[in-house]
Order: structure tokens, then C-alpha cells, then sequence
């Protein structure tokens, strides 16, 4: 005999079965809470047998009435068990626990003049259209070498705000922001110097030259400079400390700022560069 046929003839039994269990438990029950109504003591205050009240059911089967009656959620509130990282939902809001700031914020009503930052000295400055692509080489107190630094960055205490131009020194500037004052490090105007600067120029202090006229620096190295071809240049290798050392002062006439396309930094753009100057005597 087929397996479908079996079951077709003999289909009525499990369902007579389960009919039978469905019933036992019906009745089970309503003897139950027939025998939990009939049996209950009489109330201590009446002698009469009414009806029950809620209360009384809920007492006598043992669920307390006041757990029944609160349904709000502060419980899930105040334990947040959905979401462990951030914590009770009913908590008081961060801001109104935060001390309130008692330091002064910067003056920024003229940063062209802020005064010079005590410390700090700036190397080399790249300027950006985005601000938060600019760059600049930043040597700050206690520091034996100069790093690179963007917006945001701290330097002995002070976090670098703006890196670009200060047209009324005409030179590029970075401003820091820190204390009471906003106070800047210009590249070609030398401020103090650090605090562990070293000092390894042996060079003989010179006066002050002509306005556009090449250093004594400038003069020297030019001179150890041979140029070969359009494209060859024979440097003497004594001269490179001397470059690194003295950077910032050869590199005052020169205005470094990326170049973009699409959004994207393919190069950098130079300005300012005279023949006389180092770059120029190196065919730039």
C-alpha cells in the first residue's frame, strides 16, 4: 500500500488524538480555577460572599498588584541593553555636565598683526587653496629639528590655526592660537629663536645689504656653483650644509603653493625667483 494512502485512510486517528489532549487540558484548567474560587477563605471584613475584585485574584494567585500596574519603561531606559557603547538613554545630556570654560578666547579681529610666537621657528611654508592641505615646516620650543605640521597640530602648548600669506609683512606666516593673544611665525621675518636651537653657522655676521641686492651668503654659494648645461649643474658638496642651514633666508624670495587639477595636488607652483638668488643660480 502506498505511503499516501495510508495516510488517507487512516487520517482521522491523530486527529482524534489531538482532540482528546486539547480537551484534557481545557478541562484540567477549568477545574482549577473552579477549585481556586470555591475554596478561598471567606474576606476577615464581611461575611458575604461576593464577587472578587482584581485585587483579590491578583493577591491570591501571588502577582503583586503595584508590578502589574507599572508599565513604563524606565527600567529599559536607564539600562540600555540594546546598546552597550551608549549607555543609559535617560542620562543627562553631556553638555549641561561639562564645566563651564573659563580661559578667554584670542583676539581675531586683526591677525595681520598679531605679535610673534616666543619659541617658534617656521622653516618652510607650503600654502594650499584648502587650508587643511596646507603645510609647514615648524621648529618649537625644546625641539632639536623642525617637523611638519598642519591645522590642528600642537607646538610647545600652541595649536597651529592658519597656515598662508600675511600681505602686510609680505611674507608667509603660520598662526597659532593657545592663550589669551593669537600670535604668529613669519618665514622671513626671524622671531626669538628656540629654546634648544642649535647653533652651527660659523659664518661672520655681515651688515645689512642693499634692498635687492644679493647677500654675502648668497655670493659665496653662487659661487660654488658651476653650471654645465641647461639641464647640469656642478654644486660643491660643501655647500649643502650651508643651503641647510641657512634655508629660510635663502628661500625668503621664493612663494611655494601647490598645484591642482580636478581637486587633486599634481605639483607646486613657485613665484618670486630672481636670477641671483639660489634657485635661480640652479636654472629654476
Amino acid at each position: 500500500m502506498a505511503f499516501d494512502q495510508l495516510i488517507q485512510k487512516y487520517f482521522a486517528v491523530p486527529i482524534a488524538g489531538l482532540t482528546v489532549l486539547v480537551a484534557y487540558y481545557q478541562a484540567s484548567g477549568v477545574s482549577q480555577l473552579l477549585g481556586a474560587l470555591l475554596l478561598a477563605p471567606p474576606a476577615a471584613s464581611t461575611g458575604a460572599k461576593g464577587p472578587r475584585t482584581t485585587a483579590e485574584l491578583t493577591a491570591q494567585l501571588g502577582a503583586p498588584e503595584e508590578s502589574r500596574r507599572d508599565r513604563s519603561g524606565s527600567a529599559i531606559l536607564s539600562r540600555n541593553p540594546f546598546d552597550s557603547v551608549t549607555g543609559p538613554l535617560d542620562a543627562k545630556p553631556l553638555e549641561d555636565s561639562l564645566p563651564t570654560p573659563t580661559h578667554q578666547a584670542p583676539d581675531l579681529s586683526d591677525p595681520l598683526s598679531a605679535s610673534a610666537c616666543e619659541g617658534i621657528n617656521v622653516l618652510i611654508v607650503t600654502e594650499s587653496h584648502d587650508p587643511l592641505w596646507s603645510l609647514a615646516a615648524i621648529q618649537g620650543p625644546g625641539e632639536s629639528a623642525p617637523k611638519m605640521r598642519r591645522i590642528g597640530d600642537d607646538v610647545g602648548g600652541r595649536q597651529v590655526a592658519y597656515i598662508g600669506y600675511n600681505p602686510r609683512e609680505a611674507t608667509p606666516s603660520v598662526w597659532f592660537e593657545g592663550g589669551p593673544q593669537l600670535c604668529q611665525a613669519m618665514l622671513f621675518r626671524k622671531g626669538p629663536p628656540a629654546a634648544a636651537a642649535p647653533t652651527v653657522s660659523a659664518r661672520p655676521a655681515a651688515g645689512p645689504a642693499a634692498k635687492g641686492a644679493p647677500s654675502a651668503l648668497q655670493t659665496e654659494i653662487a659661487s660654488k656653483i658651476q653650471r654645465v648645461s641647461d639641464t647640469e649643474f656642478n654644486v660643491d658638496r660643501a655647500v649643502v650644509d650651508k643651503i641647510l642651514e641657512n634655508q629660510a633666508e635663502l628661500m625668503k624670495s621664493a612663494r611655494i603653493v601647490p598645484e591642482q587639477e580636478n581637486g587633486k595636488v599634481v605639483g607646486i607652483r613657485m613665484f618670486g625667483i630672481r636670477p641671483d638668488s639660489l634657485l635661480g643660480k640652479l636654472g629654476i
